[in-house]
């Protein structure tokens, strides 16, 4: 049995909130840091909350997905909640036949591979999507927001997966190495490709946009397969998609976040899209922001540091924070998500470093 969680911190009011503050390119008093995957595997309260349900049932429990996204709020003093939840949701509540395998991951029954196959998904399209089809989410959102709203106003971040990487999983029938199959399809099909890439802009537009109206005070979309794709490929045949997914988050003056792997050489394009550009641990953060000047950054302690020696990863943590100062704002995050075997009092002790900086 995992120890009681402690109270949850407080903070200022969300629009003032130090998180907030930074995604607008301002420097708050205390530099804002949260997660990536925070909530999850890490942390021995979500596995005890984890045991006999499956990944996406919890996701759609709303009491379920709100008290696994409060979790490391109160565990970790973290300035941010984001919302939990996978990728695939939104694919699974419009319909598609999709399931999380343990050890695997996502897995759908009926890959999208042809442009009769696109035809017969965008047939369904999510155009106006009811909120009805994304009550169980924005549930989830409401109860977090209000909690946090009693603990002083820590923002809630939203989460969808970007188009593409959910035309990806569409195409692969799962998690895929190169994304070979998919970018077949965008080059032997480009009529069905921007077919496909408008279904998947407008559902990922439209779970965003669900969670904002829940009281999200940010967004983020997360692009885990466009490392894959050359410059080339991803202006022309990816980005317009991206900044569908975004634009009615955006319109709404709500910040909006871009999160990809291995995407060093897409970071001027991905930024088109967003308000703030997250950046894995691959690109240094001042290298990133002398190519983005104007650009509020997230990231990017390398999670591989998570298990090395408290001096060895402080240090780490202390030149990523120096490197951040050089745009005009910085929320501290990792460069991906936090790896399962994490040890907890790491993360917090992370949280405790960054605020004394």
């Amino acid at each position: 049995m995992s120890t009681p969680s402690p109270a949850l911190p407080t903070a200022a009011a969300s629009a003032s909130s130090p998180l907030l503050r930074a995604y607008r390119g301002e420097r708050p008093e205390r530099l804002p840091v949260w997660f990536m995957r925070q909530a999850g595997r890490s942390l021995p309260e979500y596995r005890a909350l984890r045991v006999g349900t499956r990944m996406l049932d919890a996701c759609l429990d709303p009491a379920t997905a709100a008290e696994i996204t409060l979790q490391p709020v109160r565990r970790h003093g973290v300035d941010a909640a984001i919302l939990f939840s996978d990728i695939v949701v939104p694919l699974k509540l419009v319909g598609v036949d999709v399931e999380i395998v343990p050890g695997k991951g996502p897995v759908l029954a009926h890959p999208v591979r042809t442009a009769a196959d696109v035809r017969e998904l965008v047939a369904h399209a999510p155009d106006g999507a009811s909120s009805e089809m994304f009550d169980a989410v924005a549930q989830a959102a409401r109860l977090v927001v209000a909690e946090l709203e009693g603990a002083g106003g820590i923002p809630l971040i939203g989460f969808a997966g970007a188009p593409f990487t959910l035309a990806a999983y569409l195409v692969e029938g799962g998690p895929s190495k190169d994304q070979l199959a998919a970018r077949a399809l965008m080059h032997a099909d480009p009529q069905a490709w921007q077919q496909l890439m408008a279904w998947t802009a407008q559902l990922s537009s439209a779970f965003l946009l669900a969670q904002v109206e829940a009281g999200a005070g940010a967004v983020q979309l997360f692009d885990s397969w466009a490392g894959s794709l050359s410059l080339i490929d991803y202006e022309r045949a990816v980005l317009p998609a991206s900044i569908t997914a975004l634009q009615a988050a955006r319109e709404r003056g709500v910040p909006t976040v871009h999160f990809g792997t291995a995407t060093g050489h897409l970071l001027p394009a991905m930024s088109r899209a967003a308000d703030v550009l997250g950046v894995d641990h691959r690109t240094p953060l001042d290298e990133a922001a002398a190519q983005l000047p104007a650009v509020p950054l997230q990231g990017n302690i390398d999670p591989a540091l998570l298990g090395a020696p408290w001096e060895v990863l402080a240090a780490h943590v202390r030149d990523v924070v120096a490197r951040g100062r050089t745009a005009p704002g910085h929320v501290v995050n990792l460069g991906h998500g936090v790896p399962p075997e994490t040890d907890p009092a790491v993360l917090t002790r992370i949280v405790e470093l960054v605020h004394s900086l």
